[in-house]
């Protein structure tokens, strides 16, 4: 199965998905509002190079999702940027997206920043740790996220 990772700017049509999946995969639980997701998510892709938001897709099916922004851990708000909202449709897992959306968007931010952020469960940890990323902080706020770093 082959994909594509573009930037959601060149492809506006898979903005309702990807407002989904940010939404119910975060900021549901949260309380936020799906059109409050939606808004926040506009704004990142203006016409500014950062914030982004990258896409993965096979033609016209999406297939998963990330950010680069600015914050993703309140807990760390000296840490910036971050690659965050990895999302990977279930039947596209394991054949390297979410590698390959995180790479993207990395090598993107390293572009411009000297080191670049990610945080993620416990369970997630050998994934990230596989890419490069490097363990900086363990059991960080109330999901005991690990923060990983890239130079």
């Amino acid at each position: 199965m082959g994909f594509m990772i573009s930037d959601l700017r060149e492809r506006p049509e898979f903005f309702p998905v990807v407002s989904d999946r940010v939404w119910n995969f975060t900021w549901k639980a949260k309380c936020l509002s799906l059109e409050q997701v939606s808004a926040g998510l506009r704004e990142l892709i203006s016409d500014q190079a950062f914030p982004f938001v990258i896409v993965a897709h096979d033609g016209e099916r999406y297939v998963g999702s990330t950010l680069g922004i600015a914050s993703d851990l309140d807990e760390r708000p000296e840490y910036t940027p971050w690659v965050a909202a990895v999302w990977v449709e279930p039947e596209y897992r394991r054949q390297n997206v979410g590698r390959s959306l995180v790479s993207h968007a990395a090598e993107r931010l390293l572009q411009t920043f000297q080191r670049v952020h990610l945080c993620a469960r416990p369970a997630r940890h050998d994934f990230y740790a596989r890419q490069g990323w490097v363990p900086i902080e363990y059991e960080v706020g109330e999901k005991l996220l690990t923060v990983f770093i890239r130079e």
